[in-house]
């Protein structure tokens, strides 16, 4: 199984401080050497842009092989998404005018095109354009799950 995380997953991740759940760290260690956890290039720009958090920040910068190119499939998907006109708003308003990186749809694409799910802390909203609405819809239908679901279907716990 794939997993594609979001970029507000990824900074959950620093309330796992790694002298104390060194075994969450582990895990994900091995899922990163299988290809079980990947990300896009466009959240390792959010992260960049952002300040996560240092130990966070410093384990994904030495894991950077995560962070994906978009492939032509994912780039077309992206293109799909956006034919859907509600679904145009995931590039809000400040991003568009700013020019800051925006991961979201080619988090989906990602998921979709590599049969993956989708690991982020956004939460379905009703009439929203949110990760999880995108991913629910009928001509995208992408799993979505949060952090806490992803570690208990691995059956972690601490």
């Amino acid at each position: 199984m794939i997993y594609v995380f979001d970029t507000s997953s990824l900074s959950k991740l620093k309330h796992f401080f790694p002298g104390v759940f060194k075994s969450v760290w582990t895990d994900l260690d091995a899922l990163v050497q299988s290809g079980g956890l990947i990300s896009t290039r466009e959240v390792w720009n959010e992260i960049e842009r952002g300040d996560v958090d240092p130990h966070t920040n410093l384990w994904l910068k030495n894991r950077k092989q995560i962070f994906t190119t978009p492939t032509a499939d994912e780039l077309r998907f992206v293109a799909q998404i956006f034919q859907i006109r509600h679904f145009q708003a995931l590039i809000g308003e400040k991003q568009r005018l700013m020019g800051t990186p925006v991961a979201d749809p080619f988090i989906i694409a990602c998921a979709k095109i590599r049969k993956g799910t989708v690991v982020t802390e956004e939460r379905l909203k009703p009439n929203a354009a949110k990760i999880p609405n995108v991913c629910q819809h009928a001509s995208v239908d992408v799993p979505c799950m949060d952090l806490e679901t992803f570690m208990q279907k691995q059956g972690w716990s601490f």
